[in-house]
């Protein structure tokens, strides 16, 4: 298959790296010159850890949309969250076509709205989305021309906003290990980053500036007070899903499903226990100041989404609104501008039934 992938980061180049040994034609697209200069230069992309060692060799790696996107099947969108749309915008602009699917790896939560939202406002229909609840790697980029990758989810959520089976089929060809669910509201809420990054976030934050970042954010600072507000959260977080007919898994159920808690986990109710445990995030370290990407994706374009869907189907949530007001007020930010409200993802002013038949309309 021929493949677009569009991001230069982790997940941009850990995508790479697995397509290309398995066998497609992929074109890697940033927007940095800088970014892709150190891939140029080795011609592609060096990778060690679950993937195995080597370097995988795109087709094309290039800076030019128009050219990345010429040609290809699919294009795979590995970009932070808050890129959603400014790359709906551009794909529009570049000629995307309508009839060929595009892939969120990640859409976290609100993505596949957000994405079709800003490609219409091109005045053409909105392609397929494909939307995972979460990136399907742990990778951390060490080195600018590589990809260390320390995990590989092994079951991942996913959901199609328009083209339902057939393309979620093209998308597990390419990712396998994805685990489709109904409709794209049971991916956003399965979305692990927005419960298992803002409790610490906000508690260690004060950690955070006075350390610059030395200490490990899945160890260190999952203490137990921490812990409680993260098992608080997901049962909000499991509610609101409830609401919109979806009975989820809890945090750890699905850590495991995806192999970041140990699949030997007995107790999911121990979330310090569980978390603190997983081989594949524990030498993570924490965020480095309040500019790291935990603040700037994981309330904007992850709790904020979550309490927009919370407020829809009228169910409270303490919880998330009291960590997100005190992010807000500790990065000194209004996450409303720029973020996924529901005017962004295109549900302002809806019911919970007419978000429920958007969600499901082929």
């Amino acid at each position: 298959m021929k493949v677009a992938v569009l991001g230069a980061g982790a997940g941009g180049a850990a995508s790479v790296a697995e397509l290309v040994q398995a066998g497609h034609d992929v074109h890697f697209w940033a927007r940095s010159a800088e970014t892709l200069e150190p891939h140029v230069k080795l011609g592609g992309v060096a990778h060690d850890g679950k993937l195995g060692e080597g370097v995988a060799r795109p087709a094309l790696i290039t800076t030019d949309l128009k050219a990345a996107i010429t040609g290809v099947d699919v294009a795979v969108v590995a970009l932070p969250t808050f890129s959603h749309s400014p790359i709906a915008a551009a794909l529009a602009a570049a000629g995307w076509p309508s009839s060929s699917p595009v892939i969120l790896n990640p859409g976290h939560t609100g993505g596949a709205l957000e994405f079709a939202q800003t490609f219409t406002r091109s005045g053409r229909a909105a392609p397929a989305v494909v939307e995972f609840s979460t990136l399907t790697y742990v990778a951390r980029k060490y080195r600018p021309d590589g990809v260390s990758v320390s995990g590989r989810a092994k079951r991942l959520k996913a959901a199609a906003l328009k083209g339902g089976a057939e393309v979620l089929e093209i998308a597990g060809t390419l990712f396998p290990g994805l685990d489709p669910v109904a409709d794209v509201i049971a991916s956003d809420l399965s979305n692990v980053n927005m419960v298992l990054h803002p409790p610490g976030a906000v508690l260690a934050a004060a950690w955070v500036e006075a350390t610059g970042g030395s200490f490990t954010f899945y160890v260190d600072a999952m203490t137990p007070g921490v812990a409680r507000v993260m098992k608080q959260l997901d049962e909000e977080r499991l509610a609101v899903a409830r609401a919109f007919g979806h009975e989820l898994p809890n945090l750890i159920e699905e850590m495991k499903l995806l192999g970041t808690v140990e699949a030997d986990v007995v107790d999911t109710s121990d979330y310090r226990a569980a978390i603190a445990g997983g081989e594949a995030n524990k030498r993570i370290k924490g965020p480095d100041s309040l500019e790291y990407r935990y603040y700037k994706e994981d309330f904007g374009h992850g709790l904020l989404p979550f309490l927009e869907f919370a407020r829809i189907a009228g169910v409270e949530t303490p919880v998330a609104h009291s960590l997100y007001s005190l992010a807000q007020i500790a990065v000194g930010a209004n996450y409303r501008e720029g973020g996924r409200t529901a005017e962004a993802m295109g549900i302002a002013g809806m019911n919970k039934d007419q978000v429920i038949e958007k969600v499901r309309a082929k």
